[in-house]
This record gives C-alpha cells, sequence and structure tokens, in this order.
C-alpha cells in the first residue's frame, strides 16, 4: 500500500524530470494537393528543422543557387556571368556585415536560423540527386549563407534596389492589400487581403506552408530561402506588407581632391581595402580577380569617375533581427502584443496591413525613416551632393513618428504601393503632420481603382472582397474614355471612329475574352497614361480618387488612336482580339490565356509583362501570393501562389496553381485539422537526422 502511493507522488516529484512522460511525439510534415507542408511540432529546433527541410523538398536548386550567389562566390561556381554581382556583395561589405550580425542576434534567432539550415542540409544528404551537379559545390549551407540571403535581398532589391539599379523598373514590383472593419463588412467579421506582386522568379519567388507549434496554427508565406512567416495569418489576426514609398537608401555625389573626397570643404581619406575573387573558367579552372573597394563616411563606394564618386548610404545595417520580429508577429494573439513587435523596428521596408478576429484594423506605413536635415521627398529621390556632413543622417524616425491609421470611420484601409495619406478615403492623415521627406504626394490608378471598389460597397461579403481581389476593371478606362469619344467625335479621323465603336462595346476589364483590351492597352501605353502633364486637371490632393482628368491635347490623343488602331488591325487582322489570345503564360512547358495588367491602368488583378514573341505578350510577375482572410470563431481563408509552391523540375507542383490564375480562381487554405487530413497526399515523420513518409 505504501508502495503504491509513494510511486505516483515520486512521479510527481520529478514530473519534469521526464519520470512519467512518454516519449515526444516527432515532428510530422503532412503534404496536401498542392505542394503544401502542413507541420506540426513540440518545439522551435523541430519546427524549424521541419521547415528547412520542407523548402528542399520543393526548391532544392533554386536554394542552393540563391544561397551561393548571395555568398559572393557566384562567379567561382558558375562563372563570369555572376562577377558583376560578387563585386556588389563584397562592395556593401555583406560578409563582414553577416558576421557582425551573426554576433549581435538574439538567441532565439539563433536557434531559428540553425535549426532551418541544418533541416536544409540534412535534406540535401539524404536526397543528393535532387541538386544538380552544377549546384553541390555550394553545399554545405550555413547560418552565415541565411544572412547573407537575406541581407542580399533586402538591401540590394528592395531597400537599395533603385539607387544600384539592381532591380528593373518593372510597372508595378509592389503590391495591394486591405483591411475592412466590422461596420463595412456584411458578416460583421474582419476581412484582410494579401495580394504581393513581384517577379516571377528567383530570389522573388514565395513559400507557401502552415506551422503548427505546440497546438498553435500559423499560415502564410515567406520568400524561398527564408525561415517562418513573413505575410501570415493565424487563428487570431493577419497582416500583409506592401512596398511603400519609402526613402531609406540614399546616393551622394563626391568631388575628388588628391585621391580624397571632399567633406564640408576639407579632404578626407578613403578607407580601402582589396577582395579577391575567384573566376570559374570553361575548362573548369580557377582565375583571381582583385576589386579594389573603397568607402566614405557615406558608405560604399558604388561607381566613380576621373573626378567624382557616388557613395551609397542604407538604413537597416544595424537591425539583425528582422525575422524575429517576423516570429514575433505570426506569434501574437491580440493587437497589443502585435503592436508590440512591430515597435521592435527591425524590419526596414514595407507598409503593414493588420486585422484581427476583435475587429480591429491597422495601418502602419512601416520602416526606418531616416532624420533628415532638411529638404522634402523630391530633394532626398534623386542623387544628393555629398560635401556637406549635415546631408549624412545617422538616426532614425521612431516607431511613435510614422503615418499610421487604426480603426478609421470608413471602416476600411487600402494600399496599392500608394503614400500613406491616402489609405482611406476621406483622408485620416494629413501630411503637412510629417516631415515633408517622409512620403511623396501623389495617388496613382492601381490605388484610386482599389479605394473605388470599397468606397462604392458600405457592406462587404467575402465572395465580394475575393471578386474584388481578382477585378481586371481599369481605372484608367473608366477615367478618360468619355473624354477620348468626344474627341473622336469631332474628328474627321475615320480609323479612329472605327476603334471608337470596339473600345465603346469593351467590356473596360482585362479578362480573358475581353474584346477591345488589345486595342486600349496599346493606345494606353502610347498615350502614357501614367503621365500627369498628359492630362486636362492633373492630380489633386484635395480630389485624390478622381483627379487626374480630361485629355490635355486631345487631338493627339486621337491621332494616337489611329495608330494604335492601324498597328493591330495590320497585325492581327481585327481590332476584336480576345485579350487572353494575345496575353499569355508560359511558365515552366504550360501556356494558357492571361488575365490583369500591370497597375499603371489602373487594374487590381496585376499581372505585369515580362517578355513576348511577334504574336504574344507573356506575363512576368504580379499577383504572386494570395490571401484573402476572415477573422471570426473560425478562420476562413481563401489563397493562390500562382505559380505553384515547387520550382524542383521533377515536382507536379511547378506551376500547378497557373490554371486557377488563369480562371481567377482562388483555392481554400485548409488550415483546420480536419481539412488538413481530408486533403493530405502523403505524409512523412521525423526520424533520426530526416523524415521517413509513413
Amino acid at each position: 500500500m505504501k508502495i503504491r502511493l509513494f510511486l505516483p507522488l515520486l512521479c510527481l516529484t520529478f514530473l519534469y524530470l521526464g519520470c512519467a512522460q512518454t516519449k515526444e511525439e516527432p515532428s510530422k510534415i503532412a503534404w496536401d494537393t498542392y505542394g503544401v507542408p502542413h507541420i506540426s511540432a513540440n518545439s522551435l529546433e523541430e519546427l524549424f528543422f521541419a521547415q528547412g527541410w520542407a523548402q528542399m523538398h520543393n526548391h532544392a536548386n533554386l536554394i542552393v543557387q540563391l544561397y551561393g550567389s548571395s555568398r559572393g562566390k557566384g562567379a567561382e561556381y558558375w562563372g563570369g556571368k555572376k562577377l558583376e554581382n560578387d563585386m556588389l556583395i563584397h562592395t556593401l561589405g555583406l560578409p563582414e556585415l553577416a558576421e557582425e550580425w551573426e554576433s549581435k542576434q538574439d538567441p532565439e534567432i539563433k536557434t531559428i536560423y540553425a535549426s532551418f539550415v541544418e533541416g536544409m542540409n540534412a535534406y540535401a544528404k539524404a536526397h543528393p540527386e535532387s541538386i544538380d551537379e552544377d549546384n553541390r559545390v555550394v553545399l554545405p549551407l550555413t547560418t552565415k549563407d541565411m544572412n547573407m540571403h537575406s541581407m542580399y535581398v533586402i538591401f540590394t532589391r528592395f531597400i537599395g534596389g533603385n539607387d544600384l539599379g539592381r532591380v528593373q523598373e518593372w510597372p508595378d514590383m509592389g503590391s495591394n492589400t486591405y483591411a475592412i472593419g466590422p461596420q463595412r463588412s456584411a458578416s460583421g467579421k474582419a476581412m484582410l487581403v494579401q495580394n504581393p506582386h513581384l517577379p516571377w522568379w528567383q530570389e522573388f519567388l514565395f513559400f507557401e506552408s502552415h506551422l503548427n507549434l505546440n497546438g498553435k496554427n500559423m499560415y502564410g508565406t515567406t520568400l524561398v530561402g527564408f525561415p517562418g512567416i513573413a505575410i501570415g495569418f493565424n487563428e487570431h489576426l493577419g497582416w500583409s506588407h506592401t512596398d511603400n514609398t519609402i526613402d531609406n537608401a540614399d546616393t551622394y555625389e563626391l568631388e575628388l581632391q588628391d585621391d580624397g573626397y571632399l567633406l564640408d570643404g576639407k579632404r578626407k581619406e578613403f578607407e580601402t581595402t582589396s577582395k579577391i575573387i575567384k573566376i570559374k573558367q570553361d575548362d573548369g579552372t580557377l582565375v583571381e580577380q582583385t576589386i579594389p573597394l573603397m568607402k566614405t563616411v557615406h558608405g560604399p563606394v558604388v561607381n566613380k569617375s576621373e573626378n567624382k564618386v557616388l557613395a551609397l548610404r542604407l538604413a537597416g545595417l544595424d537591425r539583425p533581427n528582422m525575422f524575429l520580429q517576423w516570429w514575433r508577429m505570426i506569434n501574437s494573439a491580440n493587437f497589443q502584443e502585435f503592436e508590440n513587435a512591430l515597435k521592435m523596428a527591425q524590419i526596414p521596408f514595407w507598409n503593414v496591413m493588420y486585422a484581427d478576429r476583435e475587429g480591429e484594423i491597422f495601418y502602419l506605413f512601416n520602416g526606418l525613416v531616416p532624420k533628415r536635415s532638411s529638404g522634402d521627398w523630391d530633394y532626398w529621390d534623386r542623387v544628393i551632393p555629398g560635401g556637406k556632413s549635415a546631408d549624412v543622417w545617422t538616426e532614425m524616425h521612431s516607431y511613435t513618428d510614422l503615418p499610421k491609421v487604426k480603426n478609421p470611420a470608413t471602416g476600411w484601409l487600402q494600399n496599392a504601393n500608394d503614400p500613406p495619406w491616402t489609405s482611406t478615403i476621406p483622408m485620416s492623415l494629413n501630411p503637412d503632420d510629417y516631415p515633408a521627406y517622409m512620403a511623396p504626394r501623389y495617388m496613382s490608378f492601381r490605388p484610386q481603382r482599389s479605394a473605388r471598389m470599397l468606397l462604392e460597397d458600405e457592406s462587404i461579403t467575402f465572395d465580394e472582397l475575393v471578386d474584388y481581389k481578382l477585378s481586371t476593371r481599369l481605372e484608367v478606362a473608366d477615367r478618360i474614355l468619355d473624354d477620348l469619344f468626344a474627341a473622336v467625335d469631332a474628328s474627321d479621323s475615320q480609323k479612329a471612329k472605327e476603334a471608337k465603336v470596339v473600345l465603346e462595346t469593351w467590356d473596360r476589364e482585362a479578362d480573358a475574352d475581353s474584346k477591345g483590351m488589345l486595342l486600349f492597352y496599346n493606345w494606353a501605353r502610347k498615350f502614357n497614361v501614367w503621365k500627369n502633364s498628359n492630362y486636362e486637371k492633373g492630380w489633386d490632393i484635395e480630389h485624390p480618387n478622381t483627379t487626374p482628368d480630361g485629355l490635355a491635347d486631345p487631338d493627339a490623343a486621337v491621332q494616337l488612336l489611329e495608330t494604335a488602331a492601324t498597328e493591330i488591325k495590320t497585325k492581327f487582322g481585327s481590332l476584336e482580339v480576345p485579350w487572353g489570345e494575345y496575353y499569355r503564360i508560359n511558365y515552366n512547358g504550360k501556356n494558357l490565356p492571361a488575365n490583369g495588367i500591370d497597375g499603371s491602368m489602373g487594374v487590381f488583378r496585376v499581372a505585369w509583362p515580362g517578355g513576348g514573341d511577334d504574336d504574344h505578350m507573356y506575363v512576368g510577375g504580379g499577383d504572386s501570393w494570395v490571401g484573402v482572410i476572415e477573422f471570426g470563431d473560425e478562420v476562413r481563408a481563401k489563397v493562390l501562389l500562382s505559380y505553384g509552391n515547387a520550382t524542383q523540375k521533377d515536382s507536379p507542383h511547378y506551376g500547378d496553381q497557373l490554371e486557377l490564375f488563369s480562371k481567377k480562381e482562388l483555392r481554400d487554405a485548409w488550415f483546420k485539422e480536419e481539412d488538413v487530413k481530408s486533403h493530405t497526399a502523403r505524409r512523412e515523420v521525423r526520424q533520426g537526422n530526416g523524415f521517413i513518409e509513413k
């Protein structure tokens, strides 16, 4: 009797030592029919090991290529075509910065990185056949690689992209997002739209995953090669990002004097060093090339002439815990916790749009905005004379200083890469309350279309919100066609009148079967619809969503229509070519009718061109990840990852969602346990240093 009493007491006493515990459940991956991993784990280490494994399963070659390129050794691995990229990485000092970041990062993010990289390496070891022979030289991957890849993407593709000229001037490398409050929602539940627009290749591709840590559900997406979730939702809340009109990179022009540069009228020495880059030759041998590196108090020298240099200054080099902030955001249970994560100020770029099950909606012009001594947006949005130390910023505006809107009276918030002032209409923010350099003042046609759809609907259903996300209606057409028709009527151009008949019957949409869209698009490009001076009345902040308007030169507009119509008729034999016959999705062997176009046309469904042939134009990017979420007692969500969740050549998920994109459809996000179970294609269970199918 005494023994029976003693043993339970002993087990209770030593419970935390494991006396009465069974062996911890291994982590699991349930792969659904779209190649999305639903990962469940009981520890941070297990969770991110599994996510690293899963990313490699779907993107092994891409990840290895991205990490190898971000390492600054691309020329050594793949030849001279990567030399310029290597030079950029060393010019910016990313290898040294990565070591500095590793020494300063929070222990939790170190654990996340180490586990994620361990999982990727374990997959590569278990499945060497999944990695092309030319890419295996990059292995094994390291946490330094993780840091360098994130730095490369953030600093050269986003923050410093325009200054470096590394990113081509795509019409809409940006995003859309909505937050709908209870008073505007037909169900009384807050809703959120997530919709980044990025190129459909390389470091811009997204990876979708569902994470469950100790019963806590997290769903969303992040860029391939990144751990965690950067745009996502849980059972309580969600958020999205859009590229914002933030200037946190500046290029300074400096005058040279006696091998130095002038600052405040005095000569200063450059900091100089050099790097040796190895370049693989066609015969497999390596040739070494020494590159000189120069640095000023402004930043690294990125270009040089006989008497001047350009130096680049980037914000965010001192913020090593960006992924920790995202991890805090996805683990938040309410707005206060979420805002505390935002106040970490580790994410140097991107607007934040938020909604939750309590009905809160929120917009933040997020990022690191330098405190500048003077000047407005236009002054800083160019090459800056670098001769004054007062123009070399060192401090950032705090979270408190940034434009933000919570629960506006309108009941809705939007951003389509416009400045913060038009996040809702009537405007809640006054730009005069902020420094003149904080953000520009304009509202282009895509955000105007974005706002119009919400302004015209006082009770928005979930299905209507999906329709708005997929809408291809052109704001430019609604704004300008009446004026163009009047100009045609006043002219004696028969070709223009013939074109007018087609445009009058056109549905003003860019759907695959829309006839007249090709004609209008050809005219609109010639007219330069985005150029303010082409309108009789320019954009006006007092009327942000109804200007610009009118034709500044009606006769010229008619002449351009005649030219556009002649070109289309000559090439295709008709002015009524269905848009989807000309505009195509051409991706991984799939060729499908496209819909949408670049956002300069004022369309919310963005699919911007990226090449073509004599008879077709092809989608190059735009709608990438799409999420429409309603927050109630249960989360309801529809999503799409346009190009699919894999890039491995033998994966059935490489482009498997393009047909949905072509049909303007979304799919259900399988967030609940029963939904995951009913749509699981295969299961993997952690065993040793890897996973086995079970």
